[in-house]
């Protein structure tokens, strides 16, 4: 069946204010950006909200003053986000440095579920040089995917972007959602990851424009200079299919259901993508019903067929 998600992006250029010695000022100004920031959004009931990398850091302070802005802020910023989630009852995906108990931190983004609770962390893989060396952080080591009210999403932050190593662990376990906090853009490769990892993929990026791209890679809205986010929604019951050999089949599937499916064809690729529109069935079921082959199973049988031919 349809499953309808509202999805909420934000990527303001990172809020700046000269350091001063009353910390809990600054923590308390973050929390002022941050309820005028999401004011843009909350209106339109989002299931889920998307900021950037680092979205509660003050980018001018040097090394020092950013570690003891840390100490004071603690979790604060945190549970401000997890009372917005109770509130408006949406889920967030929070994106900042974190302080573990050993001491050590950590460039994570924390889900938050519709009541507030953090139901998943995602440590940055791929780090910077220098997030090593200045800012005391350790790598992460796991790529795991997370199962939301609404789907299964995994995450990916800023540098992660260039390393498909990371990548290629989502695509053995097919997210339906890549939820992308980041102070860099990506451009293609945004692209690139939706489409091998058959997920829509949700970008939020400081200063940048904000993107919403699915699992063809069609890009399918942004952000702009004058608005810096985005609300739009997607339709996570969809199969992945190639044209080839499915052809007459999708014919019929579309003959027989109309308006209850759409079969998305972006051109150029081979590869379509069918969504169920309606509440009785779904996108399985027309799979399943008109014996359609999905396109990552016509790939694997071009492979075999390809190691039982070879000279």
């Amino acid at each position: 069946m349809a499953r309808k998600v509202k999805i909420s992006i934000l990527g303001p250029a990172p809020y700046s204010l000269p350091y001063q010695e009353d910390l809990s000022g600054l923590v308390t100004a973050m929390e002022q950006h941050w309820e005028g920031q999401l004011a843009h959004v909350l209106y339109e009931k989002p299931d889920l909200i998307l900021v950037p990398e680092a979205c509660d850091r003050y980018p001018d302070f040097t090394m020092e003053e950013r570690f003891r802005y840390y100490e004071a802020r603690q979790d604060q910023i945190r549970d401000f986000f997890a009372a917005v989630c109770r509130k408006n009852h949406c889920n967030i995906a929070y994106s900042a440095a974190r302080r573990l108990p050993d001491g050590s931190y950590r460039n994570s983004t924390q889900l938050l579920n519709r009541r507030g609770e953090t139901v998943g962390i995602y440590h940055k893989n791929h780090l910077v040089v220098t997030e090593v060396t200045e800012g005391k952080m350790l790598c992460g080591s796991q790529a795991p995917v997370f199962d939301l009210d609404f789907g299964r999403v995994a995450c990916a932050i800023c540098f992660d972007l260039n390393f498909e190593e990371l990548r290629k662990k989502y695509e053995q376990q097919r997210p339906e959602l890549i939820l992308f906090s980041s102070m860099y853009h990506g451009g293609q490769v945004q692209k690139e990851w939706a489409y091998h990892c058959r997920s829509y993929f949700a970008g939020a990026v400081a200063g940048l424009p904000c993107s919403l791209i699915n699992p063809l890679g069609e890009l399918i809205a942004h952000s702009t200079n004058y608005h810096p986010f985005l609300t739009a929604c997607v339709n996570l019951d969809y199969e992945m299919l190639h044209l080839d050999f499915n052809w007459e089949k999708l014919q019929a599937a579309k003959k027989k259901y109309g308006a209850g499916i759409e079969i998305r064809d972006p051109g150029f690729l081979g590869a379509v993508m069918l969504t169920s529109e309606s509440d009785e069935f779904s996108a399985q079921d027309i799979v399943k019903e008109f014996n359609i082959e999905r396109l990552d199973d016509y790939l694997s049988r071009s492979r075999q067929c390809r190691l039982s031919n070879m000279e």
